[in-house]
């Protein structure tokens, strides 16, 4: 049953790392960057700070936790265990590849640009959904950018990502839980 799963997992990863062009290429890889995303983050804290206004402090405490959390758990609970070779370091695999950048760490599951990306996605979609509905599609779209452009970009199986954001939607709704029973908490011993 693994070795089915890896082989349509493989075959997945060759057909959507297959359609590249030098265009998708560079958009891939502004996807994939770190820094490309800094003008949402700024969006996202604007619209925190309106809406907690002093409290703000304690959404970003668990923003870096959510973080934290996601990018530790994806390496030490899951890549240092399951030691899956990235496609681009796979020999029956890497020949076939279209990598774009640099290959990165030896081992790809799960991936934490998406579990980082879709953890955070969760927690501020949960938090600010009631006042800006269009906020929670538009960071699905965004986390699923960045997962696809993993995939692209040779340095990921297509299975990579779908655990990776499913370990991410899991550490943001388990942290925004702590964050509601905290503000909670704090509001009841406040008044």
């Amino acid at each position: 049953m693994i070795d089915y799963l890896n082989t349509i997992d493989t075959e997945l990863f060759l057909l959507i790392n297959g359609w590249h062009n030098p265009f998708f290429d560079a958009l891939m890889v502004f996807a994939s960057g770190k820094l490309s995303w800094l003008p949402l983050y700024i969006l996202l804290l604007y619209l925190i700070v309106r809406q907690y206004k002093w409290k703000s402090w304690l959404v970003l405490v668990f923003i870096g936790l959510i973080i934290l959390a996601a990018d530790q758990l994806s390496v030490h609970a899951f890549k240092n265990i399951f030691q899956r070779l990235r496609p681009c370091h796979n020999e029956e695999v890497k020949l076939l590849a279209h990598t774009v950048t640099g290959c990165g760490g030896q081992y790809g599951f799960v991936s934490s640009h998406a579990a980082n990306s879709f953890a955070l996605a969760g927690f501020i979609s949960l938090l600010l959904h009631k006042v800006h509905k269009w906020l929670p599609p538009a960071l699905l779209f965004w986390g699923l950018l960045i997962a696809y452009s993993r995939v692209y970009l040779g340095v990921h199986y297509p299975g990579d990502v779908i655990a990776g954001a499913v370990l991410g939607l899991l550490i943001g709704w388990l942290l925004y839980l702590v964050f509601r029973e905290t503000e909670d908490w704090r509001l009841g011993t406040e008044t």
